[in-house]
């Protein structure tokens, strides 16, 4: 026999309110109503629900066994309506996100964390990539977002592109290097120095060449070579290496005053850091969620370096 699952839930409420009354109140629905319902349950089963002439009203051994089932119903459906709020809020759900290696271990995790402690429901899964392979998964639908620096110009159709800070690189060493004491520097002097190669598909490697290029030096003494930017660090630390990173990297490590960017204005590819979403289908709350608090972070980033600017590594 099918039992209309409505049903059960009202007859679950009259049980645990002590009567018709109260039922229909907890329900939102009036006594009346509430009364026809379960004479019309009762005419279906055939049997009564409730013991006749006793008051308060008194579950039979069937009312209170349809009753239990009714709690069940009834518990899985207010479960069932927080769950699907919270998704709906962004709150829980998953982000495919994926950005190029330095951006995403140095400035965006500690943003990925900060959404977490606020959203610990959400699951994130990150991978990285560079522009090209990016701009191709997000289209596809492999990914979710994705985070990069792009220059200026046409994107595909169905990619939308926010850029959420400056491009801006620099040339990065240690603490107490030399370079980084001397005063009058010229670009010509990072030349006697042994240097971390970015990875050859980065734009880090790219601009690294460019920048070699204008001192007419055609190689350099490689001193170390790919790794995550937390071995890039500890070797900048540990020796007088130079490398190119972007300045929001630097700025993010200030409070450890381990790094520095060396005071020379240096030539590059215009690029943007930017946020890489699909413009052609719908996006999911979370992904939404996550879209505006890693833009509101590099707002704020931005803010602070701002405040920076008056370093000649900013000025034109």
């Amino acid at each position: 026999m099918q039992l209309d699952p409505n049903h059960l839930v009202m007859l679950a409420a009259v049980v645990d309110e002590g009567g018709l009354t109260p039922g229909a109140h907890a329900l939102g629905k009036s006594q009346p109503s509430l009364s026809r319902t379960l004479a019309a349950l009762e005419a279906r089963l055939g049997q009564p629900l409730f013991e006749k002439g006793r008051r308060p009203l008194v579950p039979t051994e069937l009312g209170a066994a349809l009753a239990a089932q009714g709690r069940v119903i009834r518990q899985a459906s207010g479960e069932a309506s927080v769950q699907a709020d919270l998704y709906i809020g962004g709150k829980t759900g998953a982000v495919r996100v994926a950005g190029t290696p330095v951006f995403m271990d140095a400035v965006i995790a500690t943003m990925i964390a900060g959404f977490q402690q606020a959203h610990p429901n959400v699951r994130i899964d990150q991978s990285y990539g560079y522009a090209e392979t990016l701009m191709r998964d997000v289209e596809s639908g492999a990914l979710d977002l994705a985070i990069c620096p792009l220059p200026p110009g046409d994107l595909p159709e169905p990619i939308a592109f926010e850029e959420i800070l400056q491009g801006r690189n620099v040339i990065a060493c240690r603490m107490g290097h030399p370079l980084a004491r001397k005063r009058a520097l010229r670009l010509e002097d990072i030349a006697n120095y042994p240097w971390i190669a970015p990875p050859t598909n980065s734009p880090l490697y790219q601009d690294l060449r460019a920048i070699l290029h204008e001192i007419e030096v055609e190689d350099v003494k490689v001193s170390f070579s790919g790794g995550s930017i937390s071995a890039v660090r500890t070797v900048l630390e540990g020796s007088d290496s130079l490398t190119i990173l972007p300045y929001s990297v630097i700025f993010m490590m200030r409070q450890q005053k381990a790094l520095t960017a060396l005071d020379i204005r240096i030539k590059h590819a215009p690029r943007n850091l930017g946020i890489i979403s699909p413009a052609d289908r719908p996006v999911r709350p979370a992904v939404r969620r996550f879209h505006r608090h890693i833009a509101s972070e590099f707002k704020a980033l931005a803010r602070s370096i701002s405040h920076a600017q008056q370093n000649s590594v900013w000025r034109a």
